[in-house]
């Protein structure tokens, strides 16, 4: 496996610029597979310190050995302009990875993308998490292979020592409960019930995925019961403050893994942060998973979360190889290729849930088992062209209304007017 970076595709390009004019000299050539091997080329952010890339590429070169997997690595920060600048220079790379949705619809609604139907029919349309957020007008673009969502995380000997049973069955209204029971001070060391982030998700995508609110509608009532318990739980102390830990940009992790909160609800992502903390002896936190907390006790946990996904560009130079990788990826052999590593799959099936639970270090029980396996996973933001300036305006009213300069009615009514004035009009 090779690897290509943007900035020696420009140096590729300059200096085969500077050749042309020496008579019998040929630019640089580009990278090529070996013998026999086809070469598919596949766009990645920060591809070293993303081993779910390599965990994939591996693994399909292993099962395929005529094929040579080279990753275009692109830095993070910069991934969506560059793989839309290199859309529009007719740019071949083979497969391109969707990070977030919005991305997607725009590439896919300008002609940029392949359809792969066929693709989605053959991974099995009910197996793959995520993928209506992939749907446009019954026509697949792109196909999810990583379906991250929210569940609670919990500090075992923490909720033993009060005498707590695991955290099965919360609703908001108990979990709020239970958070403060947990709260503690002993020794000078303050122990927080639970920890909410400051991100706008856990209060405004929460209250949009279990009240089935739309984010870029500008109607925002839906996010009241939701922002009174977030506040509820901070005035009572069973929370660290907003105001203090966006000041001193506390880290969640640091929250959870040091043992200064019992709870905390959080992405999957976070699974293989402390799997490989506890790893590295960076932590002794005795963890489990329990479902996100509801809105109702029916039994059924609604939740939110966001896909990664596969496409085919448009020109790309091994359409059918992509294809097929992209088949693999988001198939049960690519599921098991990242839960090994503790990355979730969009795909969801016994053989898979098998394979995740087999990570060393990661809670066995049948709660956290239960919390893998939520009833309906909606988007954290919808996908439209109003998403990008309809976020900020949330955000920056979230953050009021967190640090008590606008009551929770004032900033809902705010959201509500910008997004109105500002965007959809």
């Amino acid at each position: 496996m090779k690897r290509t970076t943007l900035a020696g595709i420009a140096l590729a390009v300059t200096a085969g610029l500077g050749l042309t004019g020496c008579a019998g000299a040929a630019g640089p050539a580009e990278p090529q597979a070996a013998e026999g091997k086809t070469r598919l080329t596949v766009s990645v952010w920060n591809y070293e310190g993303t081993p779910e890339f390599k965990a994939l590429f591996d693994g399909y070169e292993a099962a395929h050995p005529d094929v040579d997997i080279e990753p275009v690595d692109i830095l993070a920060d910069d991934y969506p302009q560059k793989v839309t600048t290199m859309l529009a220079g007719g740019d071949t790379t083979d497969v391109l990875t969707m990070k977030n949705v919005i991305d997607y619809s725009r590439y896919a609604s300008n002609g940029q993308l392949q359809e792969i139907n066929s693709v989605v029919d053959k991974v099995g349309k009910d197996n793959l998490a995520g993928l209506d957020a992939f749907n446009l007008d019954g026509k697949y673009f792109a196909a999810p292979y990583r379906q991250d969502f929210w569940l609670l995380y919990y500090n075992k000997d923490l909720l033993k020592a009060a005498g707590v049973d695991e955290p099965k069955d919360l609703t908001w209204e108990k979990y709020s409960e239970l958070a403060k029971k947990l709260t503690t001070t002993a020794d000078g060391k303050k122990v927080y019930g639970t920890y909410h982030h400051i991100w706008r998700s856990v209060v405004q995508a929460i209250a949009a995925a279990q009240n089935d609110g739309d984010q870029v509608s500008g109607d925002y009532g839906f996010f009241q019961d939701q922002y009174n318990t977030a506040l509820d739980l901070q005035k009572a102390g069973a929370t660290l403050d907003f105001g203090t830990a966006k000041s001193q940009k506390t880290s969640y992790r640091t929250m959870f893994e040091s043992g200064q909160a019992a709870m905390m609800p959080m992405g999957t992502w976070y699974i293989a942060g402390i799997l490989q903390a506890k790893k590295d002896g960076k932590t002794n936190v005795n963890w489990g998973l329990a479902p996100l907390p509801q809105k109702d006790a029916n039994g059924k946990v609604t939740t939110f979360g966001s896909p990664t996904a596969f496409a085919v560009n448009k020109n790309a130079a091994h359409s059918d190889e992509a294809k097929k990788f992209i088949q693999w990826a988001a198939g049960e052999e690519g599921a098991k290729a990242i839960s090994k590593i503790g990355v979730v799959p969009a795909l969801k099936n016994d053989a898979v849930t098998a394979e995740y639970f087999k990570l060393d270090g990661l809670p066995t029980d049948e709660l956290s088992k239960k919390a893998f396996t939520p009833d309906e996973t909606a988007l954290e933001m919808p996908v439209s062209d109003k998403s990008a300036a309809t976020d900020k305006i949330l955000n920056q009213e979230h953050d009021l209304i967190m640090v008590g300069e606008r009551s929770v009615a004032d900033g809902i009514a705010e959201m509500g007017k910008r997004v109105k004035d500002e965007v959809l009009k």
